[in-house]
């Protein structure tokens, strides 16, 4: 099974989803935006992923700064991420290969067991698998 913690506004996310159902996968989309997060959920994706609260911290488009959470802990960050949720990078996605934080949209490909057919592109055009099935990058 494949999860996707998704914003169905961001670009990156959208990239991702796209690529994961080319790959033939249907994947669990969670809207983090409207479901939030809990405590240990988080902290067992930030555990899984590898990461830290701070190098989950979405600091662009997201309200960190004006909170203060750019000097933050990461105990103080990690509270802030319960009450808003946009203050989590996206998009987060767990496969029976690992869990990654998905940023750019191509990292998500490390994590299928095969690769979409090709030729593959981004929303914005760059082809990320050529016509003859190869990865690029």
């Amino acid at each position: 099974m494949i999860v996707i913690h998704h914003n169905p506004d961001c670009g990156t996310s959208r990239n991702v989803l796209s690529i994961l159902l080319a790959a033939g996968e249907q994947p669990v989309i969670l809207d983090y935006l409207s479901e939030g997060w809990t405590r240990s959920q988080l902290l067992g994706l930030f555990a899984a992923a590898g990461l830290t609260p701070r190098q989950a911290l979405r600091r662009t488009k997201s309200p960190a700064e004006a909170l203060g959470l750019l000097e933050a802990d990461d105990e103080t960050i990690l509270q802030a991420m319960l009450l808003h949720p946009v203050l989590v990078n996206r998009p987060i996605v767990c496969t029976p290969k690992g869990v990654r934080l998905c940023r750019p949209s191509e990292q998500v490909l490390d994590l299928l067991d095969r690769l979409p057919p090709g030729p593959l592109f981004k929303e914005d055009g760059e082809m990320l698998i050529d016509a003859g099935g190869r990865r690029l990058g």
